[in-house]
């Protein structure tokens, strides 16, 4: 074998090698960051104004503004629930599946926090 024919394999070699340690590092340095939920989670709120969040993370509890929501769709990858509260806590909550909305009955109050289910 040649030494020219020997020079490009190796480079071609170091190239894969390279690209390989890279990807890998690429992807634990994205899962440090935190899981997303991927997708939106939009709510409408008094004067039916539309609030859209896109790819919230999927850990702790996302306060609704401090009016509260009548309706909810989660078009993202995760289910969610709403709560009545500000904190994500309480009874009375409703479980909405991904690509799902709900609304909220009449006399019912808003929501007003929401968490995934992961």
């Amino acid at each position: 074998m040649s030494v020219t024919a020997t020079a490009p394999r190796r480079r071609r070699r170091i190239g894969v090698a390279a690209g390989i340690s890279l990807l890998a590092l690429a992807a634990t340095g994205c899962s440090g960051l935190g899981r997303t939920a991927v997708g939106p989670v939009m709510y409408t709120k008094e004067h039916e104004a539309v609030v859209q969040v896109n790819s919230p993370s999927v850990r702790g509890c996302h306060r609704i503004t401090s009016a509260g929501a009548h309706e909810v769709e989660n078009e993202t990858l995760v289910d969610v629930v709403l709560y009545r509260t500000p904190d994500c806590t309480g009874s009375g909550t409703t479980y909405v599946p991904t690509r799902s909305g709900d609304v909220t009955a009449p006399g019912s109050g808003p929501w007003r926090s929401y968490s995934f289910v992961h």
